[in-house]
C-alpha cells in the first residue's frame, strides 16, 4: 500500500461522525452522574466493614455451635471482647486499692472525639454505654508481685459502633481508656499497657482506616507516575486514570449499598483488595484500548473509524480477561468463610466495573479529545506500524532464533524455584503477629505472658453436662497448655470474697480453660485438637468454643477452602481459554504456564519471607489469595497475547504471528504488568501481614509473569510447537 503523508489534510467532520461525537458526550455525562450517586456512598464504605472471625465461621463449626448454646448462659455471654490493662511495677496493697477505687470513675468518664478524628475534643459519649453492666471492676496481682491485671467487660457491640463523625467507637474507647490508665499509672510507679483483642481489634481498625486515605491516595500516585512514563504525555495519563477512579467509585457505591442491607459482608481486608485490584484491573484494560487505538490512529483517518476498530480488536480479550478474573472470584462464594465468600462478589463487581468503564467511558474520552490528546507523540494518519519496531522486536528476533533452547531454560528456572513452594509456612498468624509494626496491643500481649497466664481473660470454653464436670475438668488439666480451668458461675468472682455457685442451664455448665499461650496464638490453636480429643473422650456431644476453638476452626475452614476452590477455579479458566482460543492444546498449556508461575511465586515467597522480611509465617488463607489473583490475573496477559498471536496466525502463519503478536503486544502487556504489580505492592504501606506478603506475591508474580512466562516461555512453546498448538481447531494447519 502506498505510503500516505502525514501532512494530507483530513476531511471535515461528516454527519455520522457528527453523531458519533454527541452520543460519546452522552456516554461521558452518563457517567459524571453516576459517579455523584456512588462516589459520596464508596467515602462511607468502612462503615459497614465487619471485621469478627466468628462472625464469617458456618453454622456447622463446632465453635460456632458451641457459642449459641454458651449464649443461653447470660445475655452478655458472647457479647464481650476481652479487653485488658496491664500494669508492671512493685504491688503493694495500699496501691491495689488505690486502682480499684479508680476503677469505678471509669464508667462515668466519656468516649472522647480525639484531634485526629475531629479536629478538637469532645465530651463523647459514656464510657458505661460500652460496658456490661453489673459487671465489677477490679485488678488482680500476679503471683510474682510485679503486676496488676485488669479485665474491663467491654461489650461488642462496641466493634460495629460508630462516633457521631462516622469512625469507630472501639478505637477512640481504647486510645481514652489508654490515656486515663497511664495517667494512674504514672502516678503510682506503674507502666501500663491496654492489650487483649479489644486493643488488638483496635489497632487493627486503625491500621484499616488508612485504606480509604493514603492507600487510595498512594495507589492512584503510583499509577499516574507510570502513566506519565509510559505516555510521556502531559495530558493523556488523565484520562485513563479519571476512568479508573470512576470505576472504583462505581464499584465502591454498589458493594456499600449491599453490604449495608447485609447481602454481602465486607472487611477491612476486602476493602483494601478492592481499591487496588480495581485500579490496577482498570489501568491494564485502558493501557490495552489506548495502545490499540493509537495503532489504528496510523491506518485511519478518521478518529472514530480508529476508536471502532481498536475497539472490535480489544473487546473480546478485555471480555474474556474480566470475565475470567470475575469468575475465579465468585468461586470463592464455595468457601466456608463468610470473609471468603464476601471477597467473591465485592471482587467480581470491581472487575464488572473496570470493564465496563474501560469499555464505554473511556472510548468515548478519547475520541470527544481527539488526536491531540497524544502530545507531543502525536499518531499521524500515515499507514505506520511504529510497534514493528524497537526493543519488543529484538525479543522476538531471540524467540524465533532458539524456540526450543528458550522455553526449556525459562521453564527449569521456573520449576527450581517451585521447588521451594513446598517449604511455605503457611499455617495461620496471630492477631499480634498480624501487624508490620508493633503497637502497644502487641507490647502488652508478650508482657502479658512474663506474669500470667497468656490466656488470662480469654479462656477456651466448654459446655459439658453439670454430671461430667469433675471427670471433664480433670481430662482439661490433663492436657498440657492448659493452666487452669474453673466453671462459669453465676456472678464474677471477686478476690476476697467467697466464690459464688456455679451455673447451671438446662443440666449444662460452662468450663473455663486457660491456656498458658496468648488465646488467639498460633499454639493456642494447636492445643484445640488435642482439648477436643481429651473431652470428647468423656462425652462427644462436648463442644469446645471460644476465642482459640475460632481461630482453629478458621484455619481448618481455610485449609478446606484451598483444597476445593483451587481445583474449581483451574476448570473454569481451562474452558473460557478453550473457548476463547478455540483450541483445547493452546489452553491446556497456557494453564500449565501459568500455574508453574504461580508455584515458582510461592517458592520466591518463601525465600523472602523467611529471609529478608523475617515475617513469623503466612496465613492460611494465603495461598487461596495468591492463587486466585495470580491465576487470574495471570492469565490476562496470556489471553492479550495468545488472542493477538492468533489474530495474526489467521493472515500469516503460526510462527510468524506469534513473533509479531509478541512484538507489538509487548510493550502495552509490560506497562500493564508493572501498573498491576505496583499497585499490589502498595498494600505494604498498611501495617498488616497479610497484606504485605499478598502485596508481594501478586506484585511479584506478575512480573513474572509478565516478564518471563509471556514474554519468554509462552511465545518460544507456541513457536516451537507451531500450528498444531491451535488444536483441534482448522487453524492448526497454519
Amino acid at each position: 500500500m502506498a505510503q500516505i503523508s502525514a501532512n494530507v489534510p483530513v476531511a471535515k467532520t461528516s454527519k455520522p461522525n457528527r453523531r458519533r461525537f454527541w452520543a460519546a458526550i452522552v456516554v461521558i455525562f452518563i457517567w459524571f452522574g453516576a459517579s455523584g450517586v456512588f462516589g459520596p456512598l464508596f467515602g462511607k464504605l468502612t462503615t459497614v466493614q465487619e471485621n469478627d472471625n466468628s462472625a464469617f465461621l458456618p453454622d456447622s463449626a463446632e465453635s460456632t455451635k458451641a457459642s449459641k448454646i454458651i449464649a443461653n448462659f447470660s445475655k452478655d455471654a458472647n457479647t464481650q471482647i476481652p479487653t485488658l490493662v496491664l500494669f508492671e511495677g512493685s504491688v503493694t496493697p495500699e496501691k491495689i486499692a488505690s486502682i480499684n477505687a479508680h476503677l469505678q470513675t471509669l464508667p462515668s468518664k466519656h468516649i472522647q472525639y480525639l484531634s485526629e478524628y475531629k479536629g478538637t475534643l469532645d465530651s463523647g459519649v459514656p464510657m458505661s454505654d460500652y460496658f456490661v453492666p453489673g459487671q465489677p471492676l477490679f485488678a488482680f496481682p500476679s503471683q510474682d508481685g510485679k503486676a496488676l491485671l485488669i479485665n474491663l467487660p467491654v461489650t461488642a457491640d462496641v466493634a460495629g459502633a460508630q462516633l457521631g463523625n462516622d469512625k469507630p467507637v472501639l478505637t477512640a474507647m481504647i486510645k481514652t481508656i489508654r490515656a486515663d490508665m497511664s495517667a494512674w499509672a504514672s502516678s503510682n510507679g506503674f507502666v501500663s499497657h491496654v492489650t487483649g483483642i479489644g486493643a488488638l481489634f483496635s489497632d487493627l481498625f486503625g491500621a484499616f482506616g488508612g485504606i480509604d486515605s493514603s492507600l487510595l491516595l498512594v495507589t492512584l500516585g503510583v499509577v499516574s507516575f507510570i502513566l506519565i512514563l509510559v505516555y510521556r504525555s502531559p495530558i493523556l495519563w488523565v484520562l485513563p486514570l479519571i476512568s479508573a477512579v470512576f470505576a472504583l467509585s462505581t464499584a465502591g457505591g454498589i458493594i456499600y449499598i449491599l453490604a449495608k442491607n447485609n447481602v454481602i459482608k465486607l472487611n477491612g481486608q476486602s476493602q483494601g483488595i478492592l481499591s487496588v485490584l480495581v485500579l490496577g484491573a482498570a489501568t491494564d484494560y485502558a493501557l490495552l484500548l489506548i495502545a490499540r487505538y493509537r495503532e489504528e490512529l496510523h491506518h485511519h483517518a478518521s478518529r472514530f473509524d480508529a476508536m471502532k476498530a481498536a475497539y472490535k480488536g480489544i473487546f473480546e480479550p478485555i471480555l474474556a480477561s474480566g470475565s475470567t478474573v470475575a469468575i475465579s472470584l465468585l468461586v470463592l462464594l464455595l468457601s466456608d468463610l463468610g470473609s471468603n465468600r464476601g471477597l467473591g462478589p465485592i471482587g467480581a463487581i470491581g472487575i464488572g466495573a473496570a470493564m465496563v468503564t474501560i469499555l464505554t467511558l473511556l472510548p468515548a474520552l478519547l475520541v470527544v479529545f481527539g488526536r491531540w490528546i497524544f502530545w507531543p507523540r502525536i499518531p499521524r494518519f500515515d499507514d505506520r506500524d511504529a510497534n514493528l519496531h524497537g526493543l519488543w522486536s529484538k525479543v522476538g528476533g531471540a524467540v524465533s532464533r532458539r524456540p526450543r533452547r528458550m522455553w526449556i531454560a525459562t521453564a527449569a528456572g521456573l520449576l527450581i524455584l517451585a521447588g521451594f513452594a513446598t517449604t511455605l509456612q503457611a499455617n495461620g498468624l496471630s492477631t499480634s503477629q498480624s501487624f508490620t509494626t508493633r503497637p502497644e496491643s502487641v507490647v502488652g500481649q508478650e508482657l502479658l505472658l512474663k506474669h500470667f497466664a497468656g490466656g488470662q481473660g480469654q479462656p477456651t470454653e466448654v459446655v459439658v453436662k453439670e454430671s461430667d464436670v469433675d471427670a471433664v475438668t480433670q481430662a482439661l488439666l490433663s492436657v498440657k497448655g492448659v493452666a487452669s480451668v474453673d466453671p462459669l458461675r453465676v456472678e464474677i468472682a471477686v478476690p476476697g470474697r467467697p466464690l459464688p455457685a456455679v451455673k447451671v442451664v438446662d443440666g449444662l455448665v460452662v468450663l473455663n480453660a486457660t491456656l498458658v499461650e496468648a488465646p488467639d496464638s498460633v499454639g493456642a490453636r494447636q492445643l484445640v485438637p488435642d482439648i477436643r480429643a481429651a473431652v470428647h473422650a468423656v462425652d462427644p456431644t462436648i463442644l469446645v468454643g471460644g476465642g482459640s476453638a475460632v481461630s482453629y476452626d478458621v484455619d481448618q475452614a481455610s485449609r478446606h477452602d484451598n483444597r476445593l476452590i483451587i481445583p474449581v477455579v483451574l476448570i473454569l479458566i481451562g474452558i473460557i481459554l478453550s473457548l476463547l482460543l478455540r483450541s483445547i492444546l493452546s489452553a491446556a498449556i497456557l494453564l500449565v504456564t501459568v500455574v508453574l508461575s504461580y508455584l515458582a511465586t510461592l517458592g520466591v515467597c518463601q525465600l523472602v519471607f523467611h529471609n529478608i522480611f523475617h515475617f513469623p509465617g503466612a496465613d492460611t488463607s494465603f495461598p487461596l489469595f495468591a492463587f486466585v489473583f495470580l491465576v487470574a490475573l495471570g492469565i490476562d496477559y496470556n489471553i492479550f497475547l495468545m488472542t493477538r498471536v492468533r489474530e495474526e496466525s489467521a493472515k500469516i502463519g503460526t510462527r510468524a504471528g506469534v513473533i509479531k503478536g509478541l512484538t507489538v503486544t509487548g510493550g502495552v502487556i509490560t506497562s500493564a504488568g508493572i501498573v498491576l504489580a505496583a499497585t499490589f505492592a502498595v498494600l505494604g504501606i498498611l501495617p498488616l501481614v497479610f497484606l504485605a506478603e499478598l502485596g508481594f506475591a501478586v506484585g511479584f508474580g506478575v512480573l513474572l509473569d509478565t516478564i518471563i512466562v509471556r514474554s519468554l516461555l509462552v511465545p518460544a512453546l507456541v513457536h516451537d510447537i507451531g500450528g498444531k498448538i491451535w488444536w483441534p481447531s482448522k487453524l492448526q494447519s497454519k
